[in-house]
């Protein structure tokens, strides 16, 4: 991979966005500028729904979203490692299941570009680093922590 300036090119994480609103479609696609191969759908996330997340190393969630511990067993079981919402709480999300299947866990604590936070905890979880301000991890995050110039 080609680093520049903390910021990693050709990055090629597969993600699914659950919830979808038919406004974050281009902020998101704008702030990912095809970095990672996301698929956006309208669905949210429930047991039923987290088939989709198959063959994807992440998913990104909203607040309304069934972030519940067997729907995490379910996402960890298919191959998922990473969470990251688009929203500033993580109230929805059962850190301890997150914890105990080795996912990891992050918010958008500046909510004024939600779509960037979201993209950036890729970027630093794809160079293997801490998610930063936006970690959430249930039981303390074991990547390296990394610092924002």
């Amino acid at each position: 991979m080609a680093y520049k300036s903390g910021q990693c090119y050709y990055c090629s994480m597969k993600v699914v966005a659950y919830s979808v609103k038919p406004f974050e479609r281009e902020s998101l696609a704008k702030a990912n500028q095809k970095k990672h191969d996301i698929t956006l759908i309208f669905n949210s996330l429930s047991l039923e729904t987290a088939v989709f997340a198959a063959g994807k190393t992440a998913v990104i969630v909203f607040s309304t979203d069934d972030v519940s511990a067997v729907v995490i067993d379910r996402l960890a079981a298919l191959g998922v490692k990473y969470i990251t919402t688009r929203s500033a709480g993580c109230a929805h999300i059962d850190k301890t299941a997150a914890a105990r299947n080795g996912v990891k866990l992050a918010n958008a604590p500046q909510r004024q570009d939600v779509a960037g936070q979201t993209i950036e905890n890729l970027d630093r979880w794809e160079m293997n680093k801490c998610a930063g301000k936006a970690c959430v991890c249930g039981a303390g995050c074991k990547l390296k922590i990394i610092s924002k110039a």
